[in-house]
């Protein structure tokens, strides 16, 4: 049950980190309404937060929150921008998600 809370936290995390960087990135690349910083701001606030619920050090926890964070953004690609991924993209996110369950499960203190 640890490991599915801790997965799921991790991939929210992800999702408020991506639309707090996307919207802006459709500001400054596409020309869409400035307004969209304001909401950027927001989950990226949100995000910060996020992170201060995990369980670990801070700095274990960003490197565990790393490999759910490319798979997240993968699936991003591919849902939101169309973009079909490639067997590379598959098996680089199946390494980062073996990466973050090595980290974030590890047998000795969480600290």
């Amino acid at each position: 049950m640890e490991f599915i809370k801790l997965t799921g936290l991790f991939a929210i995390t992800a999702i408020a980190e991506i639309i707090g960087c996307y919207l802006p990135w459709l500001v400054l690349r596409q020309d869409k309404s400035a307004w969209l910083f304001l909401p950027a701001v927001v989950f990226l606030l949100l995000f910060a937060w996020l992170l201060t619920l995990h369980p670990a050090a801070a700095g274990r926890t960003y490197a565990a929150y790393g490999g759910m964070y490319i798979v997240v953004a993968l699936i991003w690609l591919r849902v939101v921008e169309g973009v079909e991924l490639t067997r590379w993209d598959v098996v680089g996110a199946i390494v980062a998600l073996i990466g973050m369950v090595i980290i974030a499960f590890q047998p000795f203190s969480r600290s």
